[in-house]
């Protein structure tokens, strides 16, 4: 699964820390998050969606 997270966040000119700060999660949980390396929880997806003003599947890209 891909995602636009870094794309989106940096685009608001909001730090990792600072959406991890808003979502309630640590910094590395964004870092994963941004590579890829951690799918999250739908109540994840739906609180980072909303930090970055989007929804979970403008953010979120499934691939086949």
């Amino acid at each position: 699964m891909r995602n636009r997270i870094r794309e989106l966040r940096t685009e608001k000119g909001m730090t990792q820390e600072q959406l991890a700060k808003i979502v309630g999660v640590r910094r590395e949980t964004i870092v994963f998050l941004e590579q890829g390396k951690y799918n999250p929880s739908l109540l994840l997806a739906h609180n980072v969606a909303r930090a970055l003003s989007s929804t979970i599947d403008k953010i979120f890209l499934f691939e086949r």
